[in-house]
């Protein structure tokens, strides 16, 4: 088990809550003819977490694991990007969640295994262990996402609870949709978490098929989120908050590979808030770390450097619309 913080240490200004996996990438062809993978850590709640410990934030993780390989893997490869592992309880008898990317015909598809996963069996009593609670009361920020919600009814739970309680940090909340695992429940419990949320990060493709519209301010009055933050793919990524609306084009981006892309958005955005910098500024953080991890075949990669990240956010709209991301 990963020792807690002793009580004196300030702990993470931000926390993000939800399951990691194993991530097995094989080479191109057919997922039955492939020999050979390529093991990463994936999951969009600790590469979020990776993404922002990258950007300099205090950051840790929060969640379950199998006492397992895989599980000391995932402990490990957190560590050594600088995450904050010691609220994360272990189980003996559930195990580490694992997925399979698959190439083939120029398209990527995942395979999940993660069905009774030592994740799934996250409830409401493991907000109340101390490794955890004590972080949480330290928080500025907890980020988690729909996918958590969505993988058992006691996950579900758990946040309900993390987003009623009276809380001092904001909660952040990325809709990543999910039809497959939200097939045979009922998604109101989600739909309450992203209204008590003080943002709200959606793409607007999934949100057209999760609520029923991609227009703006129609989501934002459905949803009430103080902040909402709505990406358009490749094009533009939207603010409506109480003082107004911002918007700032994505950048001409050489793609590799689209997974993990909306959760290095996610981390950009949320350190740039934590960072008090002004809304362009958040937004184009977002779309720089985003541009990172789309150039690089895995689902994380590190964020431009500090240099190449200041001249940018303090570039002119022509500079920023001139400016062209490749895996080089």
């Amino acid at each position: 088990m990963p020792e807690p913080l002793p009580e004196t240490a300030p702990g993470p200004e931000a926390l993000c809550l939800g399951e990691a996996m194993i991530m097995f990438a094989g080479g191109p062809g057919p997922l039955a003819d492939v020999e050979v993978f390529r093991r990463s850590v994936g999951g969009a709640e600790c590469n979020v977490a990776g993404g922002l410990a990258a950007l300099g934030v205090p950051t840790g993780w929060l969640s379950r694991l199998g006492d397992d390989g895989f599980g000391q893997h995932v402990l490990r490869d957190l560590r050594a990007r600088g995450v904050d592992v010691g609220g994360v309880e272990l189980d003996a008898v559930r195990p580490t969640a694992l997925y399979v990317k698959e190439s083939h015909d120029g398209r990527s598809r995942m395979h999940y295994y993660r069905s009774g996963s030592a994740a799934a069996a996250m409830d409401e009593q493991f907000l109340q262990r101390p490794e955890v609670r004590d972080r949480l009361a330290r928080a500025r920020l907890v980020h988690t996402t729909g996918i958590t919600a969505a993988i058992s009814t006691t996950s579900a739970d758990m946040l309900e609870r993390l987003a009623s309680e009276p809380r001092e940090f904001l909660l952040s909340v990325d809709l990543n949709w999910r039809p497959a695992l939200w097939r045979d429940k009922d998604p109101e419990s989600l739909w309450r978490l992203l209204k008590a949320a003080d943002i709200v990060l959606i793409g607007a493709d999934e949100a057209e098929v999760f609520a029923g519209t991609r227009n703006p301010d129609e989501l934002y009055e459905r949803l009430g989120a103080k902040t909402l933050v709505v990406k358009d793919d490749a094009h533009t990524a939207l603010v409506i908050e109480p003082g107004g609306r911002t918007e700032v084009p994505a950048l001409s981006v050489e793609v590799v590979e689209t997974v993990g892309a909306g959760d290095a958005f996610a981390a950009g955005f949320l350190a740039a808030t934590l960072q008090g910098l002004p809304m362009v500024q958040r937004l184009r953080l977002g779309h720089l770390t985003a541009a990172a991890v789309l150039t690089a075949p895995e689902d994380h990669a590190p964020p431009p450097a500090a240099e190449v990240r200041e001249r940018l956010l303090a570039a002119t709209d022509e500079e920023w619309a001139a400016t062209k991301v490749g895996p080089a």
